[in-house]
């Protein structure tokens, strides 16, 4: 009985405790909640202070510079984001801790999260019986002078839906705007700064004192009315004919006693009393200045007052009527005086009763809460009960399926030791065997290690005899294929940079097509604003001048005036162009996808195995990837190319990298590179996969690796086959689709070498491509004699690049026959008569045989 009073009285405290705290809702901007925060340290008024904050866990993921809803991003990302707010929200509240710490106030931090802020301040109200709480009316930045309303929807919702229990000031810019007072009655105390009028316990005992006073007051005027009555019949007695009145000295020296003596009845002289019973007596009564006997006359007959009018017969009858009026006087505040005795008893034990009532209240309240915590505590060990009996229950299920294991495997050891009887016997057979295989064994190692030291030497021999004869190339290399232009000649090479001669723009720059010193040669103008334009003009330069293979763009020259670059001309332009048949241009043929995949390798190759640096490209993709007239392909773009010295990694890993920041085209850019930094020569193995990934399927490269790998997995690999590019072999496409996914894996170290691995594939590949070019329908006889005649333009009797249709229903070369039309002509180059039209149709047909002509040459 004892634990549970103290177990009471000390819920008791503790909600008394809850009941002086001042909660404090911050936002998560400690420079937006900062004013709400210093107005409630200032009105505190030495209550507890604790801050009160709702987390809202963001729904809009941001990821690589957009944001999307979390139901749409992998959970380890969202997960991620969330950790990172929770960490700011920690900072926030650890500053505003610290602002309070600044002020030498210690203050409490409460904080929930939840998808909606006002709900969740409303659900914390609730929950923890908050009784006192400061927030925010509107933004500091809304605020103004004249501001009486809230202005925050939170601020609306919380005021009209928090426990009417709860006292709520609403605070803008250190200004308060709005109180929310508590609608219920009680023994509440005063909010800070708000005067609230509430009936408390000496105001009711006061209005009890105030009504037994009253009651007292009209006694007193019951009883004094004889009083009244008798100075009547004496003053009707005892005036003359000139209204005087005759009174013996003594008689006026004893009323005169009663008169003057100050008996206290509740707070009220005899004279206020009289006054209040009978306000005529003392206002027509007075005492006459110049009577020393003391006379009383009426109000305005002092003049006519006689001394020698004055008789002693009346002393009695005025001695009898002082004394009765003294007596009823006496007696009247005897009964005062006991009123006012039982008023206050009765007021004290009101007070006592409604003391006991309360404190009954809030011991009801503590068992309420206490039995609600024992109820859910009751309930949780009932879950834990139900959740062991069921966990037992399958234990019991799982025993008995163990122990009809147990004798199955009993019943199957038994059988065990009859087949390991016969083991043993056998086993002993083989160990015999076995010792005589190792024995041989050990004679065949010896010979392989005698082996291997012999082709280890040849190996050393053959390194040593390549790095002499590397060593004598680079000696008698001959100077830098590199010529230097002025500005003024590329100029007149562009016709002053004419939009006419313009054939590509991007980020770098712009390309155009010009003429120098006879030759037709590709000018790349960089951008002069680009900051870093000069360094990867320098790198092109640099790489480019001492490099040369069938493969890579050649560089001409340069003119670092203009920052420009010129290069060999290639006419059929990027393979980015041809794979998207850009200008209506006919698409690629497989055969001659495969032949680019070959020499786009073959050039990677040559280019990772110089010395005494590696060059790593970086940037591989279609767009960089050119075409000649024959479609013979070329690397070019060297800008954010890498050198990287043969042998050990400065980090002393075996495979030597460079660490750079990441630049190119993402979504042909290394995966690991992407994440370490490390740029190595697996890095344009990857690219290289994708290039045979668009060259396979002629798709966009987003996506593309899970497309293939999904089409090959299901078997349906020649739905994703380009179908403009011909009849892909099956086998050949296959083997190219897997070829490419190596390339692409995810680990570098998983993927193939371009020289002992991807080479060996290609190879094979481009040779069957060949033999089926051979057997199409031109003939070995038709290759040894030249191209055929109708591959010829009229006109100019040279092979067609772009052959065209007129209305005469001849095929020309593109260039020729409009130049002919633009010269004002209107009739037909072969039959002169009139043409019924201007207008010309592409022969894609006539174009494939003569691209397929130009292959097999």
């Amino acid at each position: 009985m004892e634990q549970s009073s103290s177990r009471e009285i000390e819920t008791t405290e503790n909600h008394q405790e809850m009941e002086e705290k001042i909660y404090v809702a911050v936002g998560k901007e400690v420079r937006e909640s900062k004013s709400t925060l210093l107005w409630a340290l200032k009105n505190s008024r030495g209550r507890k202070i604790c801050l009160l904050h709702i987390h809202v866990p963001a729904q809009m993921i941001p990821i690589m510079g957009g944001k999307f809803p979390a139901s749409q991003c992998k959970d380890e990302e969202v997960t991620a984001y969330r950790d990172l707010e929770r960490q700011k929200m920690v900072k926030s509240l650890k500053e505003y801790l610290l602002l309070c710490a600044q002020v030498g106030v210690r203050v409490e931090k409460m904080e929930i999260e939840m998808d909606n802020i006002e709900r969740g301040i409303v659900e914390l109200i609730a929950r923890h019986d908050i009784k006192w709480l400061v927030m925010g009316a509107s933004a500091d930045k809304h605020y103004w002078k004249k501001m009486a309303m809230l202005r925050s929807k939170k601020a609306i919702f919380v005021c009209k839906q928090a426990q009417v229990s709860c006292h709520i000031w609403f605070v803008c810019k250190g200004c308060l705007i709005l109180t929310r007072e508590v609608s219920t009655g009680g023994t509440e105390a005063t909010p800070p700064e708000v005067v609230v009028r509430e009936t408390t316990e000496a105001d009711e005992s006061g209005g009890s004192s105030m009504r037994s006073l009253s009651e007292g007051r009209e006694e007193l005027a019951r009883l004094a009315n004889p009083v009244k009555n008798s100075f009547r019949r004496v003053q009707s007695d005892n005036f003359d004919t000139r209204g005087a009145v005759v009174t013996t000295s003594s008689s006026i020296d004893r009323w005169e006693a009663t008169r003057t003596k100050p008996s206290q009845v509740s707070g009220f002289t005899i004279w206020s009393l009289c006054e209040e019973v009978e306000p005529s007596v003392s206002n027509q009564l007075m005492r006459y200045p110049g009577n020393e006997n003391g006379l009383l006359l009426p109000r305005g007959h002092e003049s006519d007052v006689d001394s020698s009018d004055c008789s002693p017969q009346n002393e009695p009858v005025e001695r009898r009527i002082t004394e009765e009026m003294y007596d009823q006087l006496q007696h009247a505040m005897a009964e005062t005086e006991d009123s006012k005795r039982e008023a206050f008893e009765e007021s004290t034990r009101r007070r006592k009763a409604e003391r006991h009532a309360i404190d009954a209240m809030r011991q009801a309240k503590a068992s309420e809460r206490l039995y609600a915590t024992e109820m859910k505590q009751r309930k949780d060990m009932e879950d834990i009960l139900a959740k062991e009996s069921l966990g037992l229950n399958e234990m019991k299920n799982e025993q008995d399926d163990v122990v009809k294991e147990l004798q199955t495997a009993q019943e199957q050891l038994s059988s065990l030791e009859c087949k390991l009887n016969d083991s043993e016997r056998i086993g002993q057979e083989l160990e015999d065997k076995i010792a005589s295989a190792m024995n041989q064994l050990k004679t065949l190692k010896r010979e392989r290690d005698d082996m291997q030291l012999e082709r280890d030497e040849v190996f050393r021999e053959a390194d040593n005899f390549r790095k002499r004869r590397e060593e004598e190339k680079t000696v008698s290399k001959s100077p830098e294929f590199f010529c230097e232009f002025s500005f003024i000649e590329i100029e007149e090479a562009t016709q002053k940079l004419n939009a006419s001669l313009l054939i590509g723009e991007g980020g770098y720059g712009c390309v155009y097509k010009g003429f120098l010193h006879n030759t037709e040669v590709a000018i790349k103008m960089l951008h002069a604003t680009n900051l870093q334009g000069h360094s990867e003009f320098q790198q092109e330069v640099d790489v480019l001048s001492k490099v040369r293979h069938p493969n890579i763009v050649t560089l001409v020259g340069a003119c670092p005036e203009a920052w420009a670059l010129v290069y060999e001309y290639l006419p059929n332009g990027s393979l980015e162009d041809r794979l998207t048949c850009k200008d209506n241009t006919p698409p690629l043929l497989w055969q001659t996808r495969i032949q680019i995949a070959t020499e786009i390798c073959s050039a990677l190759i040559y280019l990772h195995t110089k010395n005494p640096h590696s060059i790593i490209h970086g940037d591989l993709k279609p767009a960089n990837v050119l075409l000649d007239a024959n479609f013979v392909s070329k690397l070019g773009d060297f800008g954010i190319c890498r050198l990287i010295p043969r042998g050990e990694s400065p980090s002393g890993s075996s495979t030597p990298f460079c660490r750079t920041h990441p630049k190119g085209t993402l979504v042909y850019m290394d995966p690991e590179f992407l994440g370490t930094g490390q740029l190595t020569a697996k890095s344009d193995v990857y690219s290289f996969g994708i290039v045979l990934l668009r060259l396979l399927t002629g798709r966009p490269a987003m996506g593309l690796v899970k497309e293939v790998e999904y089409a090959l997995d299901n078997g349906n690999l020649s739905d994703v086959l380009d179908e403009s590019a011909g009849n892909w072999p099956f086998v050949q496409a296959k083997q190219l689709a897997q070829l490419a996914l190596s390339c692409c894996r995810m680990h570098r170290r998983s993927r193939p070498d371009l020289e002992s691995e991807v080479m060996k594939v290609l190879e094979p590949l481009k040779d069957s491509s060949r033999a089926s070019t051979s057997s199409s329908w031109m003939g070995d006889e038709e290759q040894s004699q030249g191209p055929p005649s109708y591959f010829l333009c009229p006109i100019l009797q040279q092979v067609m690049r772009d052959p065209q249709v007129a209305a005469d229903g001849f095929t020309y070369e593109a260039g020729a026959l409009k130049e002919w039309l633009d010269g004002g002509n209107e009739t037909s180059p072969m039959t002169n008569l009139k043409l019924t039209h201007l207008n010309l149709v592409p022969n894609h047909s006539l174009r494939s045989a003569i691209q397929e002509w130009q292959q097999q040459r």
